[in-house]
């Protein structure tokens, strides 16, 4: 059960972190809705949405520093108020003050990864759609594509609603046209493509006697490129690197058994899943060096020094992350190896103040 200090200490870690994130993120849509008016749809209806995923969207920007910046409002406000020492005063020790509020801006992180298993990963996909093409929905044409052994074509994909029209297989065997696969439209369905309207067209097997003969088979429907998902498909043609962390686990597997590189798409994994935790690791570090009363320090210059702090941090982890996608520099390395030492430094100032 929380002690009442601790209840305390996270309501207001809450309260302040809900106040700076509502601000930033209604500065971000603000401005950007102010900036892309000319661009917009006339509806209503669709210029709502668009500031709607314009808000998620930008919550991977807005969620780490928010967190950030309500332990250092929260700790300088309990300073001014001479309320942190006091607590320490009372035998409240460093690391029981901080334990509550890392434990919540950790809900917070495990929170937002938890919805990049949604469609929320695809937010500002969704919204660049609207500014290009006044909808939210956009296809892929005259894709060309290898799946296990197969060369696969699809006239027009729709990625969001699963769906493809105008469907061409052909299926190899030792550099040899064995098959074609012919379908007028297909849906993804429990991780398989259901085609319709299908036309085989197969050659049948030539031996010395006889000559080629070609065999056609019409079928209503049929299951075919099993796990080849749509957005694994889109990406692949397009070379892009937003992804949901099921489709982005998915492209890795794909790409690897294809020889494609994977470099984007496993910076992009890491970001969601290693990239957030940079933000509650930030909070104890910076946690350990506020002051214990403001008698002695110019608290508004120490609550700008740690907010450029956390900003510059950011900005660094940011790009290295940018290195990453273009592959100038390992992912391992410019993402997971910064947070790991975040991670470790956080341990160490702790073990140092129990």
């Amino acid at each position: 059960m929380f002690k009442i200090y601790q209840r305390y200490v996270v309501s207001l870690y809450l309260k302040n972190f809900f106040i700076i994130f509502c601000a930033l993120e209604f500065f971000y849509a603000g401005v950007d809705f102010i900036t892309n008016i000319p661009k917009l749809p006339e509806s209503a209806n669709l210029q709502f949405l668009y500031v709607l995923f314009n808000i998620m969207s930008a919550l991977n920007y807005t969620l780490p520093l928010s967190i950030i910046f309500a332990m250092i409002v929260s700790k300088f406000s309990m300073i001014r108020s001479n309320e942190l020492l006091s607590m320490y005063a009372a035998g409240i020790t460093k690391n029981a003050l901080i334990l509550p509020i890392f434990c919540t801006a950790l809900v917070l992180t495990f929170g937002y990864i938890a919805l990049n298993f949604t469609s929320f990963a695809y937010a500002y996909e969704y919204k660049s759609n609207l500014l290009k093409y006044n909808q939210i929905l956009s296809t892929s044409s005259d894709l060309f594509l290898k799946y296990e052994g197969k060369y696969v074509y699809f006239g027009e994909l729709n990625p969001l609603k699963q769906e493809v029209a105008k469907v061409k297989i052909f299926n190899m065997k030792d550099n040899e046209l064995q098959e074609i696969i012919n379908a007028q439209k297909g849906v993804f369905v429990d991780n398989v493509w259901v085609l319709e309207d299908v036309e085989i067209v197969r050659k049948t097997k030539i031996d010395e006697n006889v000559s080629a003969k070609i065999q056609t088979i019409k079928l209503p429907n049929m299951t075919a490129l099993e796990k080849f998902r749509p957005k694994i498909i889109e990406n692949a043609h397009l070379g892009q690197s937003s992804l949901s962390i099921p489709d982005a686990i998915d492209a890795l597997i794909f790409f690897g058994t294809q020889g494609i590189n994977v470099d984007s798409v496993k910076t992009n994994l890491y970001l969601i899943l290693f990239f957030p935790f940079f933000a509650p690791f930030m909070v104890v570090i910076f946690y350990y060096y506020l002051p214990l009363s403001g008698r002695f320090f110019n608290l508004a210059l120490m609550n700008f020094v740690f907010v450029f702090i956390a900003l510059a941090g950011w900005g660094v982890l940011f790009v290295l992350g940018k290195f990453a996608s273009s592959g100038v520099i390992a992912a391992e390395i410019s993402i997971i190896l910064p947070i790991l030492l975040l991670a470790i430094f956080a341990v160490v100032l702790y073990r140092k103040n129990r």
